[in-house]
């Protein structure tokens, strides 16, 4: 019989303790979870998508039965037409449908997915040592769990639990003890000895390394006092191989004289412990950043199946609404407010910020850190319920936690980039202000700096990086939206380049007739070898010869003279591969793409309407354009709108790869350079191609490829994006300076890119470093070009 039977009054108060105890953990627990939930339901309920189609990780399509069906149906439809031009635009319709073939059901492929992310720690594991660690630990718990029902059947019943075999058993557990014991030594050196920028220090992030360390040595102490208390007489061995942790320890314990009736308390005691220290865990999981354990499989489950970064619209005809944008935590959608509590702070989404790196007060971590805590606090003050149970545990605070100020950065790193200055300004800057009530906290300005807001390049590279799904970027694009379309508030530069927009369609304020200027420069340079059509000229032709492929200059390539040389190299190409292709001149608007990201969604809707009818006028089955911005807006946001389905988007640099691959264009003269390519956000992680410039740069003879050491999805934005290509950065280094550096590093002769905005960036930042003379920054398409007509 165990211990809890050996005298029966001993008996009962000891079972009614241990009920006690459960039930109130059980309570506790409760409580904590279902008042965050509560907080969490205070959101709005996400809108329905319309047409939602389903993406993977890296933004690819993989169920679109819909585009198929229209694909096929037009091409039977045009059983006619010329077989060659159909090889020469396969659409992306088609490589779906060889995705579903594969993939039999999006649920399935979905469920693969979270399996991945939840038990394979596939984030996690890019840091391959801390995601080891973690590996460790998640998979330790599950093990372990095992091992504390045994542990706790064994107090109560004075028996163990009727394993198979129960050696092997206790040997995997002392085993997982021991390599978990090592994880959180190594966590504790990688945060206090190490001490890595991206991780917080101080008493609460230890916390949890007593907890577990604490349950990891009351298993092992009340196992080797279980044996102590059971040692033969005659001084026989205690040291077991099935046991090889717990039984030296009893063995030592023997040897020093420890006497079985000791051992038999002190296995009382540290079995009482460990249980102790077990549901005081449990109670405090849900209380700290650990609820992730909870929250972020189902985060994961729930993450977007529209593609990656894809902001949802909003509905500007709602006579109803009385704002526009998000202006207080509970406007945030129940799913986003999820995010808050799923996450880890692990500080990978801050580490790779372009902002956080480079000086800015804007950190992906704190903007979810102080949202949770946000809503943890004006959660409590609307429903009237403390989110801290038992409430010493924190309930007796009071104010609310607030910006102090717009905190500066103090910077002295260079051209480098290193995120701690902008870490000790956010945890300088955050703290209780007493005077102040929860519900009284405006979300923008005591919680969220402006300045931080309109820090944020929208690279994603913070959500690409983040372990539980925490979507960054459309939180601060809903504040962005409320500043601009509520409060009227948006930083002078980019109102200019709004208003510019606005009134000659684009950023600089040209003249409006001039966009189509570019087309006569280009049919009047020898490089044409014939001249370009419009699609009005095509149409007032007539006939079945119309274009289905249209060439979209967008704005940099109608207005930008550096831009235009890579336009006037892809016209070029497409020319010399025997592509027919029109173009649109000045019939084309700007994509609103920068309208969009910084908070302008009335502008961008009305921008888009207007080029979706004049692409649906023409009746455009395919559109190729130099500029990602342009690719991502039209392919994964313009069917919000109306674009059908049909439309194939493509950018130039699959296109010309096809072309290469098909060897209808082929690079035969020699380009003697260095080329480390420079990944565009909008290209890589917003759309998944990574490949199609490396391997035209591989095509091109004499080009020697190099890579940096932040490359691919992991590559560092130029600093363009979000609308900061038409507003000055006033703190720190600038991102372009800090990314060419990194592209130097490498000691190249070309930075390559296939991003007008990247190209103007990079151009810039080899400007600001006075490298010149020896670097210049080109689009493949512009090397490719060379190596085709020398």
């Amino acid at each position: 019989m165990g211990f809890l039977s050996a005298h029966p009054l001993a008996a009962l108060l000891r079972w009614l303790l241990f009920a006690g105890m459960t039930a109130g953990a059980i309570v506790c627990f409760y409580l904590v979870v279902s008042r965050r939930v509560g907080y969490i339901r205070l959101g709005r309920q996400a809108s329905p998508k319309r047409g939602a189609q389903h993406y993977d990780e890296a933004g690819d399509e993989y169920d679109d039965s819909e585009g198929d069906s229209d694909s096929d149906s037009d091409s039977d439809s045009d059983s006619d037409s010329d077989s060659k031009e159909k090889a020469h635009l396969s659409s992306f319709s088609a490589n779906a449908a060889l995705a579903s073939e594969a993939v039999t059901s999006t649920e399935a492929r979905r469920g693969l997915e979270w399996v991945y992310q939840v038990f394979g720690h596939r984030k996690l594991l890019k840091d391959i040592r801390s995601g080891l660690m973690h590996l460790v630990i998640f998979y330790g718990f599950i093990v372990l769990q095992f091992g504390a029902l045994d542990i706790i059947w064994e107090g109560i019943s004075g028996s163990p639990l009727p394993f198979l075999d129960y050696h092997w058993f206790v040997y995997t557990q002392e085993l997982t003890v021991s390599l978990v014991l090592l994880a959180l030594l190594y966590g504790g050196f990688r945060r206090y000895v190490e001490r890595l920028r991206r991780l917080k220090r101080g008493w609460k992030p230890s916390i949890v390394l007593w907890f577990i360390g604490g349950l990891m040595l009351t298993v092992l102490l009340t196992q080797a006092f279980n044996r102590l208390q059971d040692a033969p007489a005659g001084g026989a061995s205690l040291y077991v191989s099935y046991a090889p942790v717990s039984s030296a320890i009893a063995e030592a314990m023997d040897n020093a004289g420890v006497a079985p009736s000791a051992g038999r308390m002190l296995y009382e005691v540290f079995w009482w412990l460990h249980y102790a220290v077990l549901l005081s865990f449990l109670v405090y999981v849900p209380q700290s950043k650990h609820f992730h354990i909870l929250t972020a499989p189902v985060n994961l489950w729930l993450r977007r199946r529209s593609p990656p970064g894809k902001l949802a619209p909003l509905d500007l005809e709602d006579e109803e609404a009385e704002s526009f944008g998000v202006g207080a935590i509970e406007q945030f959608t129940q799913k986003q407010l999820l995010d808050l509590y799923a996450c880890v702070e692990c500080g990978r989404c801050t580490n790779v910020c372009p902002a956080a790196s480079t000086g800015k007060l804007l950190s992906p971590m704190h903007l979810i850190t102080k949202l949770r805590d946000h809503l943890t606090e004006k959660g409590a003050a609307i429903t009237s319920k403390s989110p801290w149970v038992p409430a010493f545990g924190g309930g007796g605070s009071v104010g609310a936690h607030v910006m102090h100020s717009d905190a500066p950065v103090l910077w002295s790193a260079g051209a480098k980039t290193t995120i701690e200055p902008t870490m000790s300004a956010q945890k300088g800057a955050w703290s209780l202000r007493a005077d102040t009530a929860p519900a009284d906290a405006a979300l923008i300005g005591d919680v969220m700096s402006e300045s931080e807001l309109w820090a944020c390049t929208t690279c994603r590279n913070c959500e690409d990086q983040c372990p539980v799904g925490n979507e960054h970027v459309d939180k601060i694009i809903d504040m962005r939206r409320y500043l601009v379309l509520t409060e009227g508030k948006i930083p002078a530069e980019a109102q200019r380049a709004m208003n510019n927009i606005e009134r000659q369609g684009n950023p600089w304020g040209l003249p409006r007739a001039e966009r189509g200027a570019w087309l006569s420069a280009y049919n009047s340079s020898e490089a044409a070898s014939s001249p370009v059509p419009t699609m009005q000229e095509a149409a007032k032709r007539g006939g079945d010869d119309r274009p289905e492929l249209v060439l979209w200059a967008g704005t940099m390539g109608a207005y930008d003279q550096r831009s235009r040389k890579v336009l006037f190299a892809v016209v070029r190409l497409l020319q010399h591969a025997g592509i027919p292709f029109a173009v649109l001149g000045g019939e084309e608007r700007n994509s609103g793409d920068t309208a969009r990201r910084l908070g302008n969604e009335l502008l961008f809707q009305t921008l888009c309407s207007e080029n979706i009818a004049t692409l649906q006028r023409y009746g455009v089955r395919r559109v190729v354009t130099i500029c990602p911005h342009t690719f991502n807006a039209f392919k994964n946001e313009y069917p919000d709108f109306g674009l059908s389905k049909s439309v194939v988007v493509e950018h130039h640099t699959t296109l010309l790869e096809r072309l290469v691959a098909q060897q209808l264009i082929k690079p035969v003269h020699p380009v003697l350079e260095r080329v480390v390519f420079h990944d565009s956000c909008y290209l890589g992680r917003y759309n998944g191609i990574y490949d199609a410039p490396r391997n035209l740069l591989r095509a091109i003879p004499g080009v020697k490829m190099l890579e940096m050491e932040r490359n691919r999805e992991n590559g560092l934005c130029c600093g363009a994006g979000g609308g900061l290509m038409w507003m000055e950065e006033r703190s720190g280094v600038r991102v372009n300076e800090a990314r060419a550096t990194q592209a130097l590093s490498t000691s190249p002769t070309v930075i390559g890119s296939a991003c007008p905005y990247c190209l103007t960036m990079m151009e810039d930042g080899i400007k600001l470093l006075d490298a010149e003379k020896t670097v210049r920054a080109r689009d493949v398409a512009e090397l490719l070009a060379e190596s085709v007509f020398g």
